[in-house]
């Protein structure tokens, strides 16, 4: 079963021969590695390009271990493409395998590393360089650091509910039911029942992620970073912060843990993508707050899988799905805050915040959306859009609600679509 990946292959596209270093990041199997050596590849063999003008490595096979030696690999290149008129791109799948070695012209004890390596080959006009790669020894976002603004990124998220449809197709509400369960982890395609769905992603947290983090960042607390992340898991869109967490694990769970320590455990989880923070924002002071915020899981079947399929409220869970859906397609995205000026019980005129679910920014474009599972009653409906009519400004407002099917808009302009509409249709907003 192939999976377009339209996005990320047209940003490969473009970043042809821009020579900059291409690397492919994201969280550990969301199909890094299928992007650049199957769909990409495929790509560039339909234009003429010949087979063996791809020099691909896959560091993590015996095959290619000699390659980790990263002076073993750039001499390698060197004596295929320098003296070539032909124009050669190098794959190099899982590149945080690459070894750190002396450099033989240093007596001081300087190292040579890959980023050496690719850095000098870069310099290659007939070369054009991707990497992918993420673990233990180096999450993906550590390597755009390393390349101080000589590399290009390509952000590779789980499956879009729009690309998990188009390769299961049948009844979108069917399909939708199951993505929100077992959410975009494009393996998840491949197993064969629901047992083996829940088992792989159960496994993907024990024997993937947590090792990552607790080895590369010699966790000493343990207990302490799976209880943050059972936590997280549990209040997907919820207002929290560091202080919070550390206060409910004293309180509730008995452990004692420092503000510090949580928000280095919580910026861990982030690193590794598993997590996004979204900020609140001021819309009518323009302002940020510093806390609290919100939390969002990468992929909802991985939050699913860790909480053992509990707590299935699809309240949150879609909420958290549109916000993956939004940074997906490109955008900034914070959680409004506006304010309104109500009477108390004492008949006193207080100032109390609402809540925009999203701000959504690409650029000078901006969106404010309201997720709402159901707008049942006239109450509900001016609750959820009391915040639009308060941000001062004339910027689109879209609800999108479970609970219709065609899109219209009310006399204010304010559209209102359904889910399932609006995750298929990137143009909706």
């Amino acid at each position: 079963m192939e999976i377009r990946r339209d996005q990320y292959l047209k940003q490969l596209v473009d970043y042809q021969w821009d020579g900059q270093v291409k690397v492919i990041t994201g969280i550990r199997r969301c199909g890094k590695s299928y992007l650049l050596r199957t769909l990409f590849k495929n790509y560039l063999l339909e234009q003429g390009i010949k087979e063996e003008q791809i020099l691909s490595f896959e560091l993590d096979l015996a095959k290619d271990i000699r390659f980790r030696n990263p002076l073993e690999l750039s001499a390698y290149v060197r004596e295929i493409v320098e003296p070539s008129a032909e124009q050669y791109y190098l794959f190099v799948d899982e590149i945080q395998m690459s070894d750190q070695v002396p450099n033989p012209y240093n007596v001081n004890g300087a190292s040579i590393t890959f980023y050496d390596a690719l850095n000098d080959l870069r310099s290659l006009p007939n070369l054009d360089v991707y990497v992918t790669g993420s673990n233990s020894k180096m999450l993906s976002k550590d390597i755009l650091t390393q390349f101080r603004g000589r590399s290009d990124e390509v952000r590779v998220h789980p499956l879009s509910f729009s690309e998990f449809y188009s390769a299961v197709g049948g009844d979108k509400q069917e399909a939708f039911e199951t993505y929100a369960f077992y959410g975009g982890m494009p393996l998840i395609l491949s197993r064969p029942s629901d047992m083996a769905k829940m088992n792989y992603l159960k496994a993907l947290f024990s024997e993937v992620f947590l090792k990552d983090i607790i080895e590369r960042k010699r966790i000493e607390r343990q207990d302490v970073l799976e209880q943050i992340l059972d936590l997280l898991c549990s209040s997907i869109g919820s207002l929290t912060n560091p202080t919070n967490i550390a206060n409910t694990l004293r309180s509730k769970n008995q452990i004692s843990v420092s503000v510090n320590t949580v928000k280095h455990y919580i910026d861990y989880l982030e690193d590794a993508f598993l997590f996004s923070e979204s900020k609140r924002y001021d819309v009518r002071g323009k302002s940020y707050f510093d806390f609290p915020n919100k939390y969002y899981c990468e992929d909802i079947g991985l939050r699913n899988a860790r909480i053992g399929f509990r707590q299935q409220e699809m309240t949150h869970m879609m909420e958290n799905i549109l916000y993956n859906e939004l940074i997906v397609r490109g955008y900034s995205v914070d959680v409004g805050v506006v304010y309104s000026r109500e009477k108390n019980k004492t008949g006193t005129q207080t100032k109390v915040p609402r809540e925009i679910d999203f701000i959504a920014s690409m650029g000078s474009k901006k969106v404010y959306l309201q997720s709402a599972y159901a707008m049942p009653s006239e109450e509900k409906i001016e609750a959820e859009l009391k915040p639009f009519s308060l941000t001062g400004d004339s910027f689109p407002k879209v609800v999108v609600r479970k609970d219709i099917g065609k899109r219209w808009y009310n006399e204010k302009g304010i559209l209102h679509i359904g889910l399932l509409d609006f995750l298929l249709d990137e143009a909706a907003i």
